[in-house]
């Protein structure tokens, strides 16, 4: 089924909104009430984004899973949802359609309630609750005035939908009035093909993209990227020479890197500042508060509509805010210092955690899936530093299964990110007195 786009195949707001339009009616006529959620799983496309837009604007929830899960990955999350409709293929996309389309509001009525791990290896919702008009438009306007959002824009889409960041990024464009391209994977020649097709003026990114293209540019001729006014980077990371390779071929006026989580956004740093206060992440961002507690644990108070919970868990919920003498604060177990002048600086991350190519793997989620193969007696998962990806996955165990066992586990159970490249057989895991793995010996 074919939709109308531009002539250089990006899709204008207007058009993508009658595509959402459409998918809000199919919805109503499948039975999905407001408040019932909706598995978006689907490859990195159009599609996607009028399928998550189709259920924000008429106060659905649209849940963004990665469709490389396995169903070993995928079904805990679907008991924990219970979702009216799941949307895993684009064939099921296209009978939602019909030719009627529902009224959209202004503002999405929600944030998309996305899945991120933890140290117990157990994916959570990241549920922001149903706004009320004034937080939806508050929030809408908040990212416009941030990033300059605007209908002259043409956001080129090279990170999985499925993610907070880039969805956040190709919505707000589109509410801004702006147009749409996405690449279904990326690769530095499909990025260089559309930058000369399409002429984009943002784009979010990772380090690990930029590091691609940088490579890729030492044996190609760069294309044109005078079109571009945005680039934002975050995720992971990012190492001095990527950073500086990106300043040089986009423009110090056109970088930005910002630091955040599923869970919200703490801060974001132009190219200029960066080169200011080398190491820094930037400051709040604005309406917000960052504060470090007597641990060096950052927390970050956000207004309203920034508030989360995570969904059917609220001890988790308990032990992820505070009150502060700033207001209600969140925080995710980063680690850092904040100076005299509000620049924050990111000194670790969450616990354990690593970021592989821009997304989180959380060693216990692999462990859990692994630990249960016949000969293993145990495991520990941890990350190795990587030219390409920032960290690559690796394993080492304790016991008789043999490493064909364990990638077959591996593919089996995890997505192709979080699937371990490196397996070591080990005696016996490091450990702290009280018992806990030393990954970092590891």
């Amino acid at each position: 089924m074919s939709y109308e786009t531009r002539q250089d195949g990006a899709m204008t707001a207007p058009n993508l909104r009658r595509l959402a339009s459409r998918v809000a009616a199919g919805l109503a006529r499948a039975g999905v009430r407001e408040s019932d959620r909706v598995v978006v799983s689907l490859p990195n496309s159009i599609e996607l984004l009028a399928a998550v837009w189709g259920c924000l604007g008429t106060g659905r929830i649209p849940v963004p899973l990665d469709p490389r899960l396995t169903p070993h990955e995928r079904g805990p999350i679907l008991d924990e949802v219970s979702p009216a409709l799941v949307l895993d293929s684009l064939a099921r996309f296209h009978d939602l359609l019909g030719d009627d389309e529902a009224e959209l509001d202004v503002a999405p009525r929600c944030r998309p309630m996305h899945f991120t791990s933890g140290t117990t290896g157990r994916p959570k919702g990241v549920w922001s609750g149903l706004w009320d008009a004034d937080d939806a438009a508050a929030a809408v306007l908040e990212e416009r005035e941030l990033w300059g959002f605007a209908e002259t824009d043409v956001n080129l889409v090279v990170s999985p939908l499925y993610h907070s960041a880039p969805l956040r990024f190709a919505l707000g464009t589109v509410l801004a009035g702006g147009s749409v391209s996405v690449l279904p994977t990326f690769t530095p020649e499909g990025f260089c093909e559309a930058v000369g097709r399409v002429r984009p003026t943002t784009m979010f990114c990772v380090p690990a993209h930029l590091q691609r293209l940088l490579t890729h540019l030492e044996q190609h001729d760069s294309p044109d990227l005078s079109c571009f006014r945005l680039v934002a980077h975050a995720g992971a990371p990012c190492p001095e020479p990527v950073r500086r390779g990106a300043h040089a071929l986009f423009g110090s006026d056109v970088v930005w890197e910002f630091y955040g989580s599923t869970e919200g956004q703490f801060t974001a740093c132009s190219a200029s500042d960066w080169s200011a206060h080398p190491g820094t992440v930037g400051r709040a961002r604005p309406g917000r508060v960052i504060v470090v507690d007597d641990e060096d644990e950052l927390w970050c108070v956000v207004p309203p509509w920034g508030r989360f919970s995570y969904w059917n868990d609220p001890d988790r919920t308990i032990r992820a805010w505070r009150e502060t003498a700033h207001g209600p604060a969140f925080t995710v177990g980063d680690l850092g210092r904040v100076d005299e002048d509000g620049w924050v600086y990111l000194d670790s991350r969450r616990t354990d955690l690593i970021i592989s190519g821009g997304v989180n793997v959380y060693p216990a989620e692999v462990e859990a899936a692994l630990v249960e193969v016949p000969g293993v007696t145990e495991i520990a998962v941890f990350g190795r530093a990587d030219d390409e990806w920032g960290q690559r996955v690796c394993a080492a165990w304790v016991g008789d299964a043999s490493e064909d066992d364990l990638r077959s586990a591996a593919a089996e159970r995890l997505a192709p990110p979080k699937r371990p490249k490196q397996y070591e057989r080990v005696t016996a895991l490091p450990r702290t007195a009280t018992g806990k793995v030393r990954r970092t010996e590891l």
